[in-house]
């Protein structure tokens, strides 16, 4: 069968998760901030995802909001930045409304003008996802947000995954699922989507029993790969 329904991860995906730290460094008098804040970006993320799979191997869900500042707390005090709160509420303020990458727009709606389904699945809570989306005028060309506080687990547990299907109606072959997360393009992989590896930073495979079939790096050539 071929692709009917494009999946995408949305934090480092769609929407920059370097931004909130770049756009807080350039508007900060803090030079340990301008010299930090790639660091703090690293380290922020870093936290977000390994927390998020804590919590689901130890059966502890919180809402994807509150990883998010339990990682921004741990990355703030490594990078000695802790003690400010108005720069802790300016980073929380600015995750909000994250960047989309430039082709992001100009790519989903090749997707929909090729008639396919576009959706976002992600760990993000829907308030969040929803300040993102529409922060960068998404919602016309995205039929679906979907995210995993309505099953109360995060990736890359194969409920998330299944939400597409129960969705869309489709079968797991006509998924093309993108994310920036190699594990999570993996994963989605060994579940039975086609899977994108969108890999800007030139990163390493990960080491795991799945190999995401296409590395890209970045968005620009999905239409195609979708077959549109």
């Amino acid at each position: 069968m071929g692709i009917t329904t494009c999946v995408f991860d949305a934090y480092g995906t769609l929407f920059d998760v370097a931004a909130a730290a770049r756009e807080a460094a350039r508007d900060s008098d803090s030079a340990q901030l301008k010299e930090n804040w790639a660091a703090l970006a690293e380290h922020w993320r870093l936290k977000q995802l390994q927390y998020s799979w804590l919590r689901a191997i130890t059966d502890s869900h919180c809402d994807f909001w509150q990883v998010t500042q339990d990682g921004l707390d741990w990355a703030l005090e490594k990078t000695g930045l802790d003690g400010d709160p108005a720069l802790r509420q300016r980073m929380l303020d600015l995750y909000w409304q994250l960047s989309p990458y430039p082709e992001v727009a100009k790519m989903l709606a090749a997707l929909k003008q090729g008639g396919l389904s576009t959706a976002i699945l992600s760990n993000g809570s829907p308030a969040m996802l929803e300040g993102a989306v529409t922060s960068a005028g998404l919602a016309d060309v995205l039929d679906d947000v979907l995210s995993v506080e309505s099953i109360g687990i995060f990736k890359p547990d194969a409920r998330v995954y299944d939400m597409v299907g129960e969705r869309f109606g489709c079968a797991k072959d006509e998924v093309l699922f993108v994310s920036s997360n190699g594990w999570d393009a993996a994963a989605a992989l060994g579940y039975g989507f086609n899977t994108v590896w969108v890999n800007r930073g030139g990163d390493p495979v990960d080491r795991l029993p799945w190999v995401p079939q296409v590395t890209a790096s970045d968005l620009t050539g999905i239409p195609a790969l979708a077959g549109v």
